[in-house]
């Protein structure tokens, strides 16, 4: 969702930097970058160590992210270039379609506000799921709820956390990187955006021809 499909890890480096600096500090880059794609355990737990004061609790840290993130969705959300025109491309040819992502429930419904409710067969939420990406459980989880096998997805990615857990998976992964590079591997392509990718691609993707 954040960085693939809407444009909203900006929103995030907004609220992080906003408590970096409630708390006395300044979220340096390489945090940041290393928050992309993270549960949000992890991103608090990455911006504690980075202030010098991992004794924070990172439930209230999250609460605090998550109430300003909310106000910042409701009114800045906008999508990535292509993502929706490849979105109402898959859904009109009838491709079950999940949304799998490391945010948590109640900010999806909202973001849900602008992606459209029925835009997607099953949403996988971070907060509904034992281990977030990196795991594979994730994405298995997806294709359990849209009842296709793993091997016969794709999953479109933004960010390094997001492409290691598809693979794990075993998924055919596209990446599209928005915030931070990801590095070359066997099972990925890589395109700048989304406007570049029809459904002839993520076919071919699969090693097959578009129905």
């Amino acid at each position: 969702m954040d960085g693939t499909l809407v444009d909203s890890e900006k929103l995030w480096d907004v609220a992080l930097r906003e408590l970096a600096a409630e708390y006395g500090g300044t979220l340096s880059d390489d945090a940041r970058r290393a928050m992309v794609g993270t549960a949000m355990a992890t991103s608090m737990r990455i911006l504690h160590d980075d202030l010098g004061q991992p004794e924070r609790d990172p439930l209230v840290s999250a609460a605090w992210i998550e109430a300003r993130i909310l106000e910042l969705f409701r009114t800045g959300l906008r999508w990535r270039p292509g993502a929706l025109a490849l979105l109402r491309a898959i859904r009109a040819a009838g491709v079950p379609t999940a949304l799998v992502t490391s945010s948590g429930r109640p900010l999806v419904e909202v973001a849900l506000e602008t992606l459209g409710r029925d835009s997607f067969d099953a949403v996988v939420c971070g907060d509904e799921v034992t281990s977030a990406k990196p795991h594979p459980e994730p994405y298995l989880t997806a294709a359990r709820l849209l009842g296709v096998p793993i091997g016969r997805c794709v999953a479109i990615e933004d960010s390094p956390s997001g492409v290691a857990s598809a693979l794990a998976a075993g998924a055919a992964v596209l990446a599209v990187p928005a915030e931070v590079p990801i590095a070359p591997a066997d099972g990925v392509h890589q395109l700048e955006s989304l406007t570049a990718a029809d459904l002839e691609l993520l076919a071919a993707l699969l090693g097959e021809s578009p129905a």
